[in-house]
């Protein structure tokens, strides 16, 4: 069973390597698992993806991010992302001009190896039903990546890139954010649809909401860099009844 372990890690931007946000964190999450991180805003919850995923903003001054037991630390982004790392950003990029299928055929094309050729006929046959699985209407795919889109399509599109690429482990920052109630759903869906005992997910939100559709292995709770309380979905519905401030209230009294 394939681990991603974080281990007693620190991060900071890379320019302030000296003022870190994430401070000692430890977590392991197998494949087959989801585990949500809720938190206050500021607390690190996107600095952790970001730095995991070797977003060049952000700069690990302390402890080691492991796959299977080896480090990715000295690791470049694409290789992250072949190892088995795959972002889902909370405000998705536009890129003009890029039709969603083109996009996805050079994404999948840099995770084969070296001199080996994407075979086009195989690859649109997955991508379709990669589609229908997802329930996406085929149409989806002649359209620029993000160009126009409302904030459902985005996320959706998220989610087929992360159907296509087939990651081991999923870093989903706030993948709810801006979702309206049916686009939620859409997404949701489209997670649960793809898990499975090859896939482990690490879900990032504010809102217990989203773990009504997406109901997690395990819940943890971030606060000023680091976790400091886990639970099952209990937990997020009593965040979602009192807040934080009786988490804070017992830290306090520690």
């Amino acid at each position: 069973m394939h681990t991603l372990e974080i281990r007693d890690l620190f991060v900071a931007l890379t320019d302030q390597p000296d003022k870190p946000i994430v401070k000692g964190l430890n977590l392991t999450i197998k494949a087959g698992e989801i585990h949500a991180i809720m938190g206050p805003n500021g607390t690190g919850k996107s600095t952790l993806s970001k730095a995991i995923a070797g977003h060049p903003g952000y700069a690990i001054t302390g402890g080691d991010v492991l796959i299977d037991g080896k480090s990715i630390l000295e690791m470049e982004p694409d290789e992250r992302a072949r190892a088995g790392i795959f972002l889902a950003f909370q405000y998705p990029s536009e890129i003009p001009g890029v039709s969603i299928a083109n996009f996805l055929r050079a994404a999948v094309q840099a995770r084969l190896a070296e001199g080996e050729e994407l075979d086009a006929t195989a690859y649109y046959k997955r991508l379709y039903g990669k589609m229908d699985m997802l329930k996406i209407d085929r149409k989806f795919t002649s359209r620029a990546v993000n160009d126009g889109f409302s904030g459902g399509e985005k996320k959706r599109c998220e989610i087929l890139q992360m159907a296509m690429l087939e990651p081991t482990f999923a870093l989903m920052d706030e993948t709810d954010s801006g979702l309206d109630i049916d686009a939620l759903r859409i997404v949701a869906d489209g997670v649960n649809t793809m898990r499975g005992p090859k896939l482990g997910v690490l879900l990032i939100t504010h809102y217990q909401r989203l773990l009504d559709y997406i109901v997690p292995d395990q819940v943890h709770v971030m606060y000023d860099g680091r976790i400091v309380k886990t639970g099952d979905k209990g937990l997020a519905l009593e965040l979602e009844a009192k807040g934080y401030d009786w988490v804070k209230k017992e830290l306090a009294a520690v």
